[in-house]
Order: structure tokens, then sequence, then C-alpha cells
């Protein structure tokens, strides 16, 4: 039997399959299977579920309730009926991660998971998290494991498309293009190169302030998300490009749940 894990973003469903914590001990990220799907393929998922022999299910949804109860449905035709879906939730602790926020529930569960992700793959370092998605979420934890906060911003496309709608001048930019200079000699290229030094200026700062904040640790940057590889060779600190990060927080939280959040 197995547990099936399912990252749902505001643009893509990414999942993974992997043993029971008390089955076996995994390294994280080692998967039995994994996909991932645009909303629009929902049902080809189910497809694919339908093959597994699942026992239990963990899902991290920031898309919003109409997308879930269409999700959960598919779990119950496609899984079985009578395995629970558990909808992950920031807590005021889980394991070695403390909930820094104001009001530990506001916390996005994708951050929350991303965090404990890092975490798990770097235990007791201090950390700046950045996920580059739809939004980019640059998040910083102690190496005591405290979720201290974080930022957040357009993410790349966002940016670009924003100056392309606000900005009658300025044509609209559907792909990523490489920068070969910071100050570009054409529009299209000087529009990535600013939304991508954005990115990546924002990130370097938060390794500054998160490093004054804690001057006795090494701050260790952590990349994740779908522009991950667009953003991360600009950068010019030491930092570290992960896959499926939220993936990774949902198989370590299944690891200090007793018992599944529902």
């Amino acid at each position: 039997m197995t547990m099936l894990l399912i990252d749902v973003g505001n643009t893509r469903i990414k999942w993974a399959s992997a043993a029971l914590p008390e089955a076996a001990a995994q390294a994280p990220g080692q998967w039995l299977d994994s996909g991932s799907a645009a909303h629009s393929e929902l049902p080809q998922l189910a497809v694919h579920w339908a093959r597994l022999t699942v026992s239990r299910v963990l899902v991290s949804n920031v898309a919003g309730a109409p997308l879930g109860e269409r999700l959960h449905a598919v779990l119950e035709a496609s899984v079985a009926a009578q395995v629970p879906v558990n909808w992950f939730a920031s807590l005021p602790q889980l394991g070695p991660l403390r909930n820094g926020y104001r009001q530990p529930a506001q916390l996005g569960c994708d951050r929350f998971a991303a965090a404990l992700g890092a975490q798990r793959l770097f235990p007791r370092q201090s950390l700046i998290v950045a996920t580059c998605g739809t939004a980019t979420t640059i998040d910083a934890v102690s190496a005591e494991g405290l979720f201290v906060g974080g930022m957040i911003l357009p993410g790349l496309g966002l940016m670009a498309a924003a100056l392309a709608r606000s900005t009658a001048q300025l044509p609209h930019i559907r792909e990523h293009v490489e920068v070969t200079a910071v100050f570009a000699d054409n529009t299209d290229d000087a529009i990535i190169s600013g939304c991508i030094n954005a990115q990546a200026g924002a990130i370097e700062r938060a390794v500054v302030q998160h490093g004054r904040q804690y001057p006795d640790s090494k701050i260790r940057c952590i990349v994740s998300g779908g522009s991950a590889t667009v953003i991360a060779p600009y950068l010019s600190i030491e930092h570290e490009t992960v896959d499926n990060l939220v993936l990774i927080g949902l198989q370590a939280a299944a690891t200090y749940l007793s018992t599944p959040l529902c």
C-alpha cells in the first residue's frame, strides 16, 4: 500500500506516490510514481490514479474550493471511496517546524509544506525558501525551526503580463528568452531582464536580511517552482534548486502526523 501526495497549485497539479512512512524509510523526494497536469487535465489524472493501490491521500490545495471539490470527486471515483482524502493545512507546529505567522492558519499550506520539505532536506540550517510559480514566495526559516515569515510577489509570468496589459507600447512576452545582458538593447529582452532581475534581487535581498537577523548562521537558499530553472541561473549567490518541494513537505508531514489531517 502507498500514499498519494498531491500539490494543487494555481496553474498545475503535481502528484507523487510514495511508501507509507511506517512501511519503509524513504529518502525525501524518492517516489514510486509521479506526474503533473494542468487543471483542465484532471480527468486524465483519474485514469492514472485508478491504477494505484492507495491507503492514504494528503493534498495541499491553494487553487480554491471549486477545484478542491472537483479533485475530491475524482479521488473518490479513482482511488477508492473508503480512502479518506486529507487536506493539509498550516498548523502552529508540525514536527520540528514552528509557525511564526501572527495567525498560523493564514499561512498558505503550500508555503508551510515547502518550508517543511526544505527543513527535511537541510535540517537545523537557516533557510531561505523561494518558490517561483504563478506567484513567487520567499520565506525564511531559522536553524532552530522557526518559520519566521516571508514575502509574496508576482511570479515571472505575471510580472511580464502586467507590463503588457498596463503599458500600451510594450509587447506581450509569451515565452521566456535568455538574457545575455542586464541592460538589454531591445524591448522584449528589457522586459524579461527587468522581471528576472526583480525576482533574483528579491531572493538575494531576502538572504542578506535573513543573515542579518541570524548573523551566526550560514543561510542556505533553496529555489523551487515552475520558474526556478529560469530564475536560478541569474542568482549571484549560492543556491540549490529542488523539484517538487511541496510534495517533499507533504511526505515529511506524513511522518509527523499520527493520523492524517482532515
